[in-house]
């Protein structure tokens, strides 16, 4: 271990929603490995989901992470008491209250940062206030970005170009404009509020906020790796002109089992990990379908129903997730006793990693979010596509027609990450992406391509690989900058 005087330290500050939180701590694992002393700040409400992973990985491996907490205001944001995580908000006034309690961590933090002195400050995008405090010590500050270089090219063509304007319909069709490196296209209806400049005042806002923060940042870290979007991490550097490091898929560098679900599992589950494994190895190798629409997707009764028939009609072995809060009034009358043996359904958190890695799975049906896109990348898993919002639409548009490694299944609206909506994709149409990711020349097409990204990944996050060497020039980097501060004070 370096002396305290030498080694680098480097605070990491999440956004507090689990598909933000998930890779931060994988992050600071990947920078603790490298003998990097790494501290996460969080609220006293998230601190749980980050504790025992770390308790874990500092016994068995000797990393040194902190886990250090500021009181999250909720009340004087107008928050009910412990609502300090994106996925308890039920409603879009919750959201404005959510981020404004956000704002009034900036104080708090910067105290914090009085007392621990680090030498760098990751935070995630949505923190825009975070560069000026890293300015306020003299230390740079780095954007964690946790989706992928595709969507943010396609967010800064959008932007730039606002070739919606010229639409008359929502269901008409355009290319996006400046030259990228593939010919997509996209309806207007699957476009964010906030690309098109519609929408709340606050979240028009908040991402003005967040764009100039990323532009004034020293650097944006990408859970990517270079092999999987090169030409869009060449787009990024030389187009929208942001220093950037690559050095994902973060999980990837970590034992993919048992001690690695533990961050996950502080959300409940109806099912033992060994218990799901168990289940799994009874199947053929590629004969399972694994249906997750993530834990923020707002995925009705009727919805569950029409998914559930299309299991069915499938005939191949599924497992099934759904929410904890979601009723059993879905489940069509008689389907739990045919469908026993082939199917499994799982209330809650999942342990995805496990089950995604694991032989017997051969699809996964996702909502498209980036952690999920890259699990089932990874994994070498073919996909079926069903955005909904936040980036999902553009990462789909990744999958499906840069990669080739999934189809869509036909979603074709943005809708919000809270309230309802009345859109239904029928069993048919479901059941058909089903069965073109596992039957047929198709599928076997798409599940080589998906083999060839999971062992580019592999061989990314190896020594001399694209990830690593792009973490081992970060890491100098962040020294170099300490040595010349270190040089100044004296």
């Amino acid at each position: 271990m370096s002396s305290e005087q030498d080694q680098l330290h480097i605070v990491f500050l999440p956004f507090m929603a689990p598909g933000h939180m998930i890779p931060t701590m994988d992050m600071a694992r990947l920078f603790a490995t490298r003998k990097i002393k790494s501290t996460i700040v969080t609220t006293p409400a998230n601190a749980n989901y980050f504790a025992e992973t770390i308790q874990i990985h500092s016994q068995k491996d000797g990393l040194e992470i902190d886990l250090l907490t500021i009181k999250f205001q909720y009340d004087d944001a107008g928050l009910p008491k412990g609502c300090e995580n994106a996925d308890s908000l039920t409603s879009p006034e919750m959201f404005s209250r959510f981020f404004k309690a956000i704002d009034l961590l900036q104080q708090p933090f910067a105290d914090l940062l009085q007392k621990c002195q680090p030498n760098c400050l990751v935070a995630d995008h949505f923190i825009h206030w975070a560069n000026s405090v890293a300015i306020e010590f003299g230390i740079p500050c780095l954007t964690f970005h946790g989706s992928s270089y595709f969507s943010q090219c396609i967010t800064y063509n959008l932007l730039q170009y606002e070739p919606h304007k010229n639409l008359l319909y929502d269901s008409d069709t355009f290319v996006v404009p400046g030259d990228l490196p593939h010919k997509i296209k996209f309806t207007k209806s699957e476009l964010s509020p906030y690309d098109k400049k519609e929408g709340p005042n606050f979240l028009l806002e908040l991402m003005d906020k967040v764009r100039d923060a990323v532009k004034a940042c020293n650097g944006v870290i990408m859970n990517s790796y270079y092999e999987l979007e090169p030409a869009y991490a060449g787009y990024y550097a030389r187009v929208m002109g942001m220093k950037h490091w690559h050095i994902g898929p973060f999980s990837l560098y970590f034992n993919r089992g048992g001690d690695n679900e533990a961050f996950r599992r502080v959300k409940k589950s109806s099912v033992d990990v060994n218990e799901c494994t168990r289940w799994l190895d009874e199947k053929e190798p590629d004969s399972v379908i694994y249906v997750c629409l993530g834990s923020m997707s707002n995925v009705s009764d009727a919805q569950l129903y029409e998914i559930a028939i299309s299991l069915e009609a499938l005939g191949q072995n599924f497992i099934l997730v759904v929410r904890n809060e979601d009723t059993k009034e879905w489940v069509p009358q008689g389907f739990e006793a045919r469908i026993e043996g082939r199917g499994l359904i799982i209330r809650g958190w999942a342990p995805q990693q496990i089950i995604l890695d694991h032989r017997g799975v051969g699809g996964f049906v996702t909502h498209c979010g980036w952690n999920s896109i890259l699990e089932g990348v990874v994994s070498g898993v073919p996909m079926v596509t069903w955005p909904f919002h936040a980036e999902q639409f553009y990462n789909e548009k990744l999958v499906t027609d840069v990669l080739k490694m999934g189809v869509p299944v036909g979603s074709k609206k943005w809708v919000p990450r809270v309230g309802s909506h009345n859109i239904t994709i029928g069993n048919k149409e479901i059941l058909n992406a089903m069965a073109k990711i596992l039957i047929g020349e198709e599928a076997q097409d798409m599940k080589r391509r998906a083999k060839e990204c999971k062992e580019m990944a592999r061989l990314a996050i190896s020594e001399g690989g694209s990830s690593y060497s792009h973490l081992s020039a970060l890491i100098e980097e962040l020294k170099a900058h300490k040595s010349r501060s270190m040089s100044l004070i004296k």
